[in-house]
């Protein structure tokens, strides 16, 4: 029954790296920078180092439900393959360990994207490089890199169910990036150069 790989799906994608690693320096991350408890907040207040670890660990919460589905089904992707993914990025989202506070789901689907199509995967992340050091925003980064998935899945001539399935799990990235996309525009979304230091995030 399907219901039976989705829900450790879910609650894999509940998993709390961000707010793991920014407890264990005595922070809480919902209180400094964006308030997101993602890897680009967590790269912004106490480095690269850890960003990229909490990205890293929030990936595999992604591409561990989309590997096991391709060990379940012979097909390659299967539509358990997207399910499965979506159900681990509305458990990061949208987690019910912690109150449906979670975080925007961009390293979640990206662990998704390298299991399903790795070679997409490198060009988005080329892009989010060098989206992110030409504006110094993370976020316009990752807005870009989730409209460029579906469309890297029309270019890679997939079928039009795999490129709807693509869609959704970029609208979700989109939808919880709104205030983002309203700071934007008005100019005052935190760039990578607003840096918040862990002592001045404990004081």
């Amino acid at each position: 029954m399907i219901w039976l790989l989705l829900v450790p799906s879910y609650f894999l994608g509940t998993f709390p790296s961000a707010v793991m690693v920014a407890r264990s320096k005595g922070v809480d991350i919902h209180t400094v920078g964006s308030g997101n408890p993602g890897a680009s907040n967590i790269a912004r207040t106490f480095g690269t180092k850890w960003g990229v670890v909490v990205f890293v660990l929030d990936g595999l919460k992604g591409a561990i439900p989309v590997a096991v589905s391709l060990l379940v089904v012979d097909e390659r992707p299967a539509a358990l393959s997207y399910a499965m993914a979506g159900a681990a990025v509305l458990g990061h989202m949208f987690p019910v360990t912690r109150h449906f506070r979670g975080g925007k789901g961009v390293a979640t689907v990206g662990g998704a994207i390298v299991a399903l199509q790795p070679l997409l995967f490198v060009v988005l992340t080329a892009v989010w490089v060098v989206v992110r050091k030409a504006t110094g925003k993370a976020s316009l980064a990752s807005l870009l890199v989730a409209i460029g998935f579906p469309i890297g899945m029309v270019a890679l001539d997939r079928p039009a169910w795999e490129v709807g399935a693509a869609a959704a799990l970029a609208a979700l990235v989109l939808l919880r990036h709104l205030d983002n996309i309203k700071r934007l525009v008005s100019g005052r979304e935190l760039s990578a150069s607003q840096q918040v230091t862990a002592n001045e995030a404990s004081d």
